[in-house]
């Protein structure tokens, strides 16, 4: 990673009295950049240190050695049935199993910005390719991701590409890919939008693939965002990816994944903006720079963010070691949509809104009878309650409140909780992470 100025709010963290590197800084490492850790995997990065601890998160781990034909299996099966189920499955079968969970995390963040719903498209191998896609620039250049997500065919036609033409120009891509994709209101016209829907004319689907097709062109002169010229669609990308406020845009997605509100300043953004600008809208290495900071493992930044479904489903599963035999992904993919995060249907062009609105009296109680679903063992066929007792022994905690502790320290990243284990995960604090 390049250097950071001494004086840069993304300063690397360094431990000292004030901030030591604990168990509560692991743990919040684990859970903000995956879906949390076992026991032995919090020691070992807690004896690590924050160095080493950061680069096996950007690295990731060793998935199983079948992992790879397993996952390819389930998700062709899955397009092979056209059953969305099936895939949202696989996708949780890659997060729980993969040995990336940042890639996945990533992969999340991406589907919630380019947010698009199986409602409209209704094709199961597009939107896995779509999915594919995204995990396949998660960490890489903005730039690359932008060009393959707008001539991607699930979102040409959750966004109506198909529909735009010359002299009929269908305007829903075009503001969608100004105003959520990279610039956001107040950086561009309306004019602009209009400008924009032209030379994206022509741009369809046929046979399920992206096609040009020069007679729906227009191939007037244009004018966009100061611009002129008789652009097309990857004039106009080309034009997007120069604007200072794309930048920001990625910038404030960053944040919103790894940062609780209120964390950090507008002075902050901007400098992680910059950088991104200065490194050509380089998504690792922004990643890496957030993952570094001080700013990240500062104290209010920890446990300050409401666990999308998906962390506080997966969490307790990986942390009591319930992954072998592995659980019903397609159970969790219902529960996942029971709690309002339903894989491959986003809400709306805006995506999830996550934050605060991820608990309502009826999400509550869903996360509430989730935790016991799986203390009961539910989420296996056949049941598998998690052996806390006798992981907490193996582990050195052999007594009642020791147990208790351990799966405090283990779930929360502390030990000031009491009471049994489903009881705890019920609590408000268990929602954050």
């Amino acid at each position: 990673m390049n250097e950071i100025h001494i004086d840069s709010a993304w300063m690397p963290y360094e431990p000292d009295n004030a901030s030591p590197w604990n168990l509560r800084r692991v743990h919040h490492l684990h859970r903000r950049a995956g879906f949390g850790a076992t026991w032995e995997e919090l020691q070992r990065d807690l004896q690590a240190g924050p160095e080493v601890a950061v680069d096996r998160v950007l690295r990731g781990g060793n998935a199983t050695d079948d992992f790879d034909s397993l996952q390819r299996l389930i998700g062709d099966a899955a397009v092979s049935s056209g059953d969305i189920n099936r895939l949202k499955a696989w996708w949780f079968y890659r997060i729980l199993y993969s040995g990336d969970p940042l890639i996945e995390r990533m992969t999340l963040m991406w589907h919630n910005h380019f947010a698009t719903s199986n409602l409209k498209v209704a094709n199961v191998a597009m939107m896995k390719r779509q999915n594919d896609l995204f995990r396949q620039h998660a960490l890489g250049k903005f730039g690359d991701l932008l060009r393959g997500v707008i001539k991607d065919a699930a979102m040409m036609i959750w966004l109506d590409a198909k529909a735009n033409r010359k002299g009929k120009p269908n305007e829903n891509l075009a503001r969608e890919l100004m105003e959520l994709f990279t610039l956001r209101v107040g950086h561009y016209s309306e004019t602009d939008v209009k400008e924009v829907a032209r030379a994206l004319a022509g741009w369809t689907v046929r046979g399920g693939n992206f096609e040009q097709v020069a007679a729906y062109h227009d191939d007037g002169t244009k004018q966009v965002l100061g611009e002129q010229g008789e652009f097309d669609g990857d004039d106009v990308l080309a034009i997007l990816l120069k604007q200072e406020p794309l930048a920001r845009r990625i910038a404030m997605r960053l944040c919103e994944v790894f940062f609780g509100e209120d964390v950090i300043t507008d002075d902050a953004l901007d400098e992680l903006a910059s950088g991104l600008r200065d490194h050509d809208l380089d998504i690792g290495w922004a990643v890496e720079t957030i993952l570094r900071s001080e700013a990240f493992f500062a104290d209010d930044n920890i446990g300050n963010r409401v666990l999308d479904p998906i962390q506080f489903m997966i969490g307790p599963l990986r942390g009591l070691e319930m992954l072998d035999p592995p659980p019903s992904t397609l159970l969790l993919a219902e529960w996942a949509a029971k709690l309002g995060q339903d894989l491959f249907y986003p809400p709306n062009v805006f995506g999830w809104p996550g934050g605060r609105l991820w608990l309502t009296t009826r999400t509550m109680i869903g996360r509430a009878n989730y935790v016991s679903a799986l203390c009961q063992g539910e989420l296996h066929r056949p049941n598998k309650p998690p052996k806390i007792q006798a992981l907490a022994t193996k582990h050195g905690f052999s007594t009642p409140t020791k147990r208790t502790k351990f799966a405090s320290m283990l779930l929360l990243g502390h030990e000031n909780a009491t009471g049994d284990m489903e009881a705890m995960l019920r609590r408000p604090s268990s929602q954050l992470g």
